[in-house]
């Protein structure tokens, strides 16, 4: 027999956060984008209702509380996202995390760089 998997993502979510390595990135700050996405069994008897699924509003609020803090790697905004959302939401069995920050200062326009983790039970 299958099992249901559920997928809640938020993707391509724009902030324009103070991280970055060097100090006048910070001053300035910089555009990023973040994608979310965390997985599930489906057992959701009501369908229609917020039961056994997460709600995409409180991501984007963890997501803002993180991306708001100046910080100097992107890896520690993955970080503490990630941590954020496994302890508020501890049924969850699997959490990516992108974080992506637009022309990075290195001389290039069309580049950017970005850092990624992913969580499994």
């Amino acid at each position: 027999m299958g099992v249901i998997r559920q997928k809640v993502s938020l993707k391509q979510v724009r902030f324009f956060s103070p991280i970055g390595f060097y100090k006048q990135e910070r001053i300035l700050g910089n555009e990023f984008f973040v994608d979310l996405v965390v997985g599930l069994d489906y057992r959701n008897s009501s369908p229609d209702e917020l039961v056994n699924t997460v709600n995409y509003e409180g991501l984007y609020r963890i997501l803002s509380l993180v991306m708001v803090k100046e910080r100097r790697l992107l890896e520690s905004a993955a970080d503490e996202i990630l941590e954020l959302v496994r302890e508020e939401y501890n049924f969850l069995d699997q959490i990516d995390i992108t974080v992506r920050k637009m022309t990075p200062p290195f001389g290039v326009d069309s580049a950017y760089s970005e850092v990624s983790l992913h969580y499994a039970k």
